[in-house]
């Protein structure tokens, strides 16, 4: 079974119900089609019903619960609460009645604050600021997470490194320039979704252009003190560093470069050390080795709210509203 059908079988056996805001995108469409046929969660589409009917009409998603925020009953609470939430802020009933109804991403995000909803998939056609926003917003952080991070969840073909392909990459989608203490936070989180999602051990390194003091620059001593301060903090992981790539997963330069190490060659989670170089190290894989790309998924955030890539393809979709699923059931 792959990765990811073992993911979907997990989210059935206790089904959770998911909030896809972007009914104007036909992928997503499509996505809530083949959810309701497999099972894998309920689903709550936010738009006009003949909209969204007469717009996609080759897609069953008959069992799926379309609300639209103009006409449903509950609208008026979720103003309510929202006002509430943020009248420290200056918000007005006004200006909050204005949000919600016109924008789906806040709709959704009430929709889970009050219980009707579980988790939301976003982003298909929205940046990761409008996803985001709202989501801090209304559900706020974990408690006890010191920032919210967001990885992708790479399955590669053909692989005989990580968990047989199965890779975390972080933080591929949030952090532009994190300080030491961020990656220590990032690695930590990032070993913790790995465990949850992928059910075995994680191996953090913690990536850089220098492995084990190879190269002396102010970069790899921002990667060198955020190590130390995972190991302080997080000693229930094993993570280690800092690596370049190759000794991160190949156990035999793992030997030469770094032969002390327990996570050197065996990695299955990957802390790059900025945005730019973990942005581009998940497109490369992913183009280049035809690897699944699943997010990016989000951590630190009390309730599972997830992006998608604009790029991203409906079996994408379909992956994430597992995931977040899988996430939900352990919220």
């Amino acid at each position: 079974m792959s990765f990811i059908d073992n993911i979907k079988e997990r989210a059935k056996k206790d089904i959770k119900t998911i909030v896809l805001p972007e009914s104007m995108d036909s992928r997503v469409i499509e996505a809530t089609s083949i959810i309701i046929k497999e099972g894998i969660a309920n689903i709550i589409i936010i738009g006009n019903k003949e909209e969204i009917t007469n717009n996609f009409p080759d897609y069953d998603i008959s069992g799926s619960t379309i609300i639209d925020p103009k006409n449903s009953d509950i609208t008026e609470k979720l103003i309510n609460k929202f006002v509430d939430i943020r009248k420290n802020k200056g918000m007005t009933y006004d200006e909050a009645k204005e949000i919600i109804l016109n924008d789906n991403m806040y709709y959704a995000c009430m929709l889970v604050k009050m219980g009707y909803a579980d988790g939301v998939v976003s982003g298909a056609c929205h940046s990761t600021a409008n996803t985001l926003r709202p989501s801090l917003q209304i559900i706020k952080t974990k408690e006890n997470a010191s920032l919210v991070s967001a990885f992708f969840l790479m399955v590669v073909p053909n692989c005989c490194y990580g968990e047989n392909g199965i890779f975390v990459f972080a933080d591929c989608g949030l952090e532009q320039n994190p300080t030491s203490d961020k990656l220590a936070s990032i690695a930590a989180s990032s070993a913790e979704s790995f465990k949850l999602l992928v059910e075995k051990e994680p191996m953090v390194a913690m990536l850089s252009h220098s492995t084990v003091g190879s190269a002396k620059h102010n970069d790899v001593d921002k990667v060198v003190a955020a190590l130390n301060i995972a190991k302080e903090k997080f000693p229930q992981y094993k993570i280690d560093g800092e690596f370049q790539l190759d000794a991160a997963i190949v156990p035999s330069i793992a030997k030469s470069k770094a032969p002390n190490s327990e996570v050197a060659g065996r990695a299955n989670v990957l802390v790059f050390p900025d945005l730019d170089a973990g942005n581009i190290g998940y497109k490369l894989v992913q183009r280049l080795a035809k690897a699944e790309a699943y997010g990016p998924i989000c951590q630190g955030i009390a309730a599972p709210i997830n992006d998608l890539s604009r790029g991203c393809s409906t079996k994408d979709i379909v992956g994430v509203v597992a995931i977040t699923a899988v996430q939900a059931q352990n919220n």
